[in-house]
C-alpha cells in the first residue's frame, strides 16, 4: 500500500512540474487586445494610473478607481491596432474601465496583461498608453 501512494505522489510531482509552468509562463492576469472597433467602443470609467512596468511580456499596471470593493469591475486593456512607423515603432493602447460601483471608496488595483502580441518586426516597441504620460518601450 505505502508503495502505490508514493509512486502516486511522485506521479503527481512529475505531472505537475514544467508543464503546468508553460501554460502561462508570463504569469499574466489577462491577455491583450487588439481592436480599433473596441478601442473607440468599450467603456472608459474614471481611473487613475499610477505606474507602469513591463516585466517580460507582461505589463503591470498600478491604478486605483471609485468604487465599493472593485470586484464586479471589468477591464481590458485594448490596442487600438495601428502601428506609428517611427524609430522605434509606436502603438496606442488604452486601459478600459467598466465600473457600476456606487460607492465613493478608492480602490487601489494591479493587474498583469499579456502584451507579447503586440511585437513587431524588430525587437521593441514603443507603447502610448492612454491615461499615463510617460511611453513605454517594450523590448523583445
Amino acid at each position: 500500500m505505502k508503495k502505490i501512494i508514493l509512486v502516486l505522489i511522485g506521479i503527481t510531482i512529475i505531472s505537475c512540474s514544467d508543464d503546468d509552468n508553460n501554460l502561462n509562463s508570463n504569469n499574466c492576469d489577462l491577455e491583450t487586445l487588439i481592436s480599433a472597433e473596441l478601442y473607440e467602443s468599450s467603456p472608459s470609467d474614471q481611473l487613475t494610473i499610477h505606474n507602469i512596468e513591463i516585466d517580460g511580456s507582461c505589463l503591470k499596471i498600478d491604478f486605483s478607481s471609485g468604487g465599493c470593493d472593485g470586484d464586479s469591475w471589468e477591464l481590458k486593456l485594448i490596442d487600438k491596432g495601428d502601428i506609428a512607423e517611427s524609430l522605434p515603432a509606436q502603438r496606442t493602447l488604452r486601459l478600459s474601465l467598466k465600473n457600476e460601483e456606487l460607492c465613493e471608496k478608492l480602490i487601489f488595483r494591479e493587474l498583469n496583461f499579456d502584451i507579447s502580441n503586440l511585437q513587431i518586426d524588430g525587437n521593441e516597441v514603443l507603447l502610448n498608453i492612454m491615461g499615463f504620460d510617460d511611453k513605454v518601450l517594450y523590448e523583445y
